[in-house]
């Protein structure tokens, strides 16, 4: 303990807090593109902000059980888990705060650990048919995550290492070392995972959007909404960060701190699109239509992308 850099708990909220803020924004943007496609004026760039802080002033005495207070906590803590082990700027050691201390393999678990406290949670709530919209969830979820488990298996075996640091650092010096290029194939069964796991349409109905008295804004109130919430501006910024690593680069400390934040910027927010260009063009899919589809495509060109790695090997 005596050699544990207190700053590191620094680096990581602050890491935290401008995260949350982006995601915000980004949220108030998207909701702009969603409206404006819908021939609508849309919500004020600024209301995510109002939303968030109405409902952390709010209280009930709601109570479902124990795990129903977990719920939120769990699906907080895997977004901030995720966040603060990725190197969100490579090289800056005030975005780096814990990335020595974990790997893909912790990363993965994070990312299982929020969807499975949500399940948990929404499981324990009042509605009689939770336990049938956490089921539904869980295996789209899972249908999602095995062909982008495929794609981190194929650039593992490529790289021949877990540390993200040490993928990140491979693929600088040119574009052309990025895994897009060096391994397409992996990279395109990732960005159609990326779209479920962004759970935006088409893969949006088990998130109940078009049934107002179904799904967690109806189980879940006050400071609990609020947690969700907030996990709901980290959690999708988290995940594309992690794929602008994995399979774009990352985003390397540039001597100008302005040139460093617009690369990150366009990265993050050319990721961020993907889902929401598909989202805005495609009706929304049943669940066991989203199942079946992600294991055709996604889960071939995954299954190619690791034989296409080990042939090259």
């Amino acid at each position: 303990m005596a050699d544990f850099d207190y700053m590191k708990i620094l680096y990581a909220a602050t890491t935290i807090f401008l995260t949350i803020n982006y995601g915000l924004v980004l949220q108030g943007i998207i909701g702009k593109i969603y409206a404006r496609v819908g021939k609508r004026i849309g919500i004020r760039i600024y209301q995510p902000y109002i939303n968030l802080i109405r409902q952390w002033v709010t209280r009930n005495s709601i109570s479902h059980g124990i795990m129903f207070y977990l719920g939120p906590v769990f699906r907080f803590t895997g977004g901030g888990g995720i966040l603060i082990f990725l190197p969100l700027i490579y090289g800056a050691p005030l975005f780096n705060s814990f990335v020595e201390a974990g790997d893909l393999l912790l990363i993965m678990y994070f990312m299982f650990l929020g969807t499975l406290g949500m399940a948990l949670g929404g499981g324990e709530a009042g509605h009689p048919y939770s336990a049938i919209a956490v089921t539904r969830g869980l295996a789209q979820v899972t249908a999602a995550d095995i062909p982008l488990v495929l794609a981190i298996f194929s650039i593992t075996i490529q790289y021949d290492t877990m540390n993200i640091v040490e993928i990140v650092g491979a693929q600088q010096g040119s574009f052309l070392n990025w895994t897009l290029f060096t391994n397409p194939l992996a990279t395109a069964a990732a960005m159609l995972a990326f779209l479920g796991s962004m759970m935006r349409s088409p893969f949006d109905v088990v998130l109940a959007p078009q049934e107002i008295p179904i799904g967690p804004p109806t189980e879940y109130q006050s400071q609990f909404l609020a947690m969700l919430m907030t996990n709901r501006t980290i959690f999708p910024i988290a995940k594309t960060m992690l794929f602008v690593n994995l399979f774009f680069g990352g985003v390397a400390l540039y001597d100008s701190y302005l040139l460093t934040f617009l690369v990150f910027f366009l990265k993050t927010f050319t990721v961020y699109m993907w889902s929401v260009f598909v989202g805005v063009s495609f009706p929304r899919f049943r669940v066991d239509h989203s199942i079946r589809w992600f294991m055709k495509y996604p889960l071939v060109i995954g299954v190619l992308a690791i034989l296409f790695v080990s042939i090259g090997n």
